[in-house]
């Protein structure tokens, strides 16, 4: 534009409408800088050098602080007068060379599965079970109720009222249901949460 060709031509060219180009000419001056998200940008000003990245994977890789988040690094290197990066440029210089996941003895991540779905397609493949909490009218006093109900039919299979919540009592009320439903030997999945009486 400067060199004399027209404002719409240029807009055409960049991509952009020429109103766009004309708020930046406003906005910048005589100097139009492409402001489009996936413009290239040049060198940011403020950016850490070569030589400052390695000084804080020094730092971090020191044996004292092999082990440690860049959150405890920071203030023990503040405490012995040292200042070499702001606590998030940390983390973005371990992420940058891949040492921000599993951090000397730090245990790494579990894989945990993904839950077993089942599907019922009749009665007596899937019963789900749970022990509720039943208040009663004195305080203080309260009952659990423990109730196993197949999925398919919505039958309740068995329920019992106890004053205690354990699991040698849901032990024995699953056995008697067995033996009442006729599949001892061929017994159904059992669904519950992981509440301590269920998995014990």
């Amino acid at each position: 534009m400067a060199g004399g060709a027209s404002r719409y031509k240029a807009a055409v060219i960049i991509d952009v409408s020429e109103r766009t180009l004309k708020r930046w000419r406003s906005e910048c001056g005589a100097v139009v800088e492409d402001q489009r998200p996936h413009a290239a940008r040049g060198s940011q000003p403020h950016q850490l050098t070569h030589e400052e990245e390695q000084a804080i994977l020094n730092a971090c890789n020191r044996p004292e602080h092999q082990s440690l988040p860049p959150s405890q690094i920071v203030p023990l290197l503040a405490d012995q007068g040292v200042y070499l990066a702001s606590e998030s440029s940390f983390y973005r210089v371990l992420k940058k060379h891949q040492q921000q996941h599993h951090r000397g003895r730090m245990k790494p991540r579990r894989p945990v599965p993904e839950p077993t779905s089942f599907t019922a397609t009749g009665p007596n493949q899937v019963w789900s079970w749970d022990i509720s909490y039943c208040s009663s009218v004195v305080r203080g006093q309260h009952w659990y109720l423990y109730l196993i109900m197949d999925i398919y039919s919505r039958k309740i299979i068995a329920w019992e009222v106890h004053d205690t919540e354990a699991g040698e009592l849901a032990k024995q009320l699953l056995e008697r249901a067995l033996l009442r439903e006729g599949c001892w030997h061929q017994p159904p999945v059992l669904h519950s949460d992981n509440g301590a009486p269920m998995t014990s």
